[in-house]
């Protein structure tokens, strides 16, 4: 029989809708791999790359089967039809394309949910990019990648070096699918002999019930404000009730910047992200005419990685853990909005469990995919005590290559949870700093803008630092007095 769905990954299928399916993407960018500005990522190419690094990846070939009944927790079963041309497809934008065109099909990808029917996930090779260059989307259910038993494909994906070593293609047959009565057997057989099995189904088949009954009520009183006249609360700027459709915004910035404002104001290179993430948000804010005074923080959710010596020798070793951050949007200076996000960060940095970023770009292949992975899975089973969540993974600080394309960018798109008009995803690679924003389609019209006040908020710190700079050269130079 295959194997059960965890509680928590079982969890994450009920609470996903047609409003806020549970998915990751990566855009990640390629040149062309040779001369002639042909393109360095040829779909066949991809496709043997995809079949051959599936064989690390069982789970990419299983589909979620639910038990009869609903006895017990869903399992995962092969997919007697698996499909590689399915899951691995082929799409363009108009040549010669910009980044418009590819965040507006991004977005459309990213807005519909996966087929349940089908192992979840897709990967699109994306055509038509000005100057030869293609674009890779990956998109995975959070049930998918929980970074133990199974990691993100794009992790696997890329290599160090162009010329890739094969590692060579098994035979896969799909094992048999089992019948209704099998599944329902093997839940009884479960409940009987694993208390928690039954305990599990019946928590979750509870929390179902409960959630219908509030979405009943709520649609109550949607009904009951409109006979008397009164309309809903106005939405806050990042939050209120989401459509179906997204938008995406890719900023690319300079790994350099914020390694300056770290030598001269401390702290940590995460630290400056998120003082730009807070920057970012109130420059926006303010194009927006919205008063500040009464919303002096954003909280955000920023999970950080910590040693788990629970986890198996094979597994990537560490666990993703929540971690709170009030973001002072309403303070005008940039050091000191720094300052306040370096300070909340100072009790994780100190306790031995925190997992420093030179071991998480040390990981083999591209683990960032991974861990914003496990990432969005934290932010998700968290209580809705936050107002956006700011995922931040460092990775390789050199190139890597897929068949033989080098990547040039890579750009995380995390999914929206219900309530939260946008999510921010961040990477560093190979010198820079790339930021994903993910937003509501009509809850934030203005992406762009707030992408623009991110770039504007990291120029800020930085000019910050020239007199520094400036002074410590003169100190050793002996022009300036100590």
């Amino acid at each position: 029989m295959g194997e059960r769905l965890t509680p928590r990954d079982a969890g994450l299928l009920r609470d996903e809708s047609e409003t806020a399916p549970r998915t990751n993407a990566t855009v990640q960018i390629f040149d062309p791999g040779g001369s002639g500005g042909e393109p360095g990522l040829a779909f066949d190419a991809l496709l043997d790359l995809v079949a051959e690094r599936l064989e690390f990846l069982p789970r990419y070939r299983k589909r979620v089967q639910v038990v009869p009944g609903r006895l017990a927790h869903p399992v995962w079963v092969d997919d007697p039809g698996f499909d590689l041309d399915y899951h691995v497809r082929r799409s363009a934008v108009p040549r010669p394309g910009g980044d418009d065109q590819l965040r507006d099909l991004v977005a459309r990808i990213v807005s519909r949910p996966l087929d349940r029917s089908r192992p979840l996930w897709e990967a699109y090779l994306v055509e038509g990019l000005a100057g030869g260059r293609v674009a890779l989307l990956t998109k995975t259910h959070q049930v998918l990648v929980d970074g133990v038993d199974t990691v993100d494909l794009g992790q696997l994906l890329l290599d160090n070096a162009p010329d890739r070593r094969p590692l060579g293609e098994e035979a896969w047959a799909p094992r048999g699918t089992p019948s209704s009565l099998a599944l329902v057997l093997d839940a009884v057989q479960d409940n009987l002999t694993n208390p928690g099995t039954l305990r599990h189904t019946v928590e979750g088949a509870g929390t179902g019930v409960l959630r219908g009954m509030r979405r009943s009520r709520r649609r109550v009183a949607r009904v009951a404000r409109t006979v008397v006249g009164r309309t809903p609360s106005r939405p806050t700027p990042i939050g209120g009730r989401l459509s179906r459709q997204r938008r995406v915004t890719f900023v690319e910035t300079e790994l350099s910047a914020y390694q300056r404002v770290r030598e001269a104001h401390g702290g940590s290179v995460n630290d400056v992200v998120l003082a730009v993430v807070a920057g970012g948000l109130r420059g926006w804010l303010m194009t927006r005419a919205e008063s500040l005074a009464g919303l002096r923080t954003i909280r955000a959710l920023v999970p950080v990685s910590v040693l788990d010596e629970e986890l198996e020798a094979t597994s990537m070793g560490t666990q993703i853990a929540p971690h709170l951050v009030d973001l002072p949007i309403g303070e005008p200076s940039a050091v000191v909005r720094l300052h306040q996000v370096s300070y909340s960060f100072e009790k994780h940095r100190a306790s031995e469990r925190a997992v420093p970023a030179q071991r998480l770009a040390g990981y083999a292949g591209f683990a960032p995919t991974t861990f914003h992975a496990m990432g969005a899975r934290v932010a998700a089973a968290q209580p809705r005590s936050f107002q956006i969540s700011v995922v931040n993974v460092p990775g390789p600080q050199s190139t890597l290559y897929a068949a033989g394309a080098p990547m040039t960018a890579s750009y995380p798109v995390h999914p929206l949870l219900p309530g939260h008009a946008l999510a921010v995803g961040v990477t560093s690679y190979d010198g820079k700093v790339f930021f994903g924003i993910t937003a509501d389609r009509d809850l934030v019209p203005d992406d762009e803008v707030l992408g623009q006040c991110l770039r504007e908020a990291l120029d800020e710190l930085d000019d910050t630092t020239s007199g520094r700079r400036r002074l410590r050269r003169g100190r050793r130079s002996g022009k300036i007095a100590p």
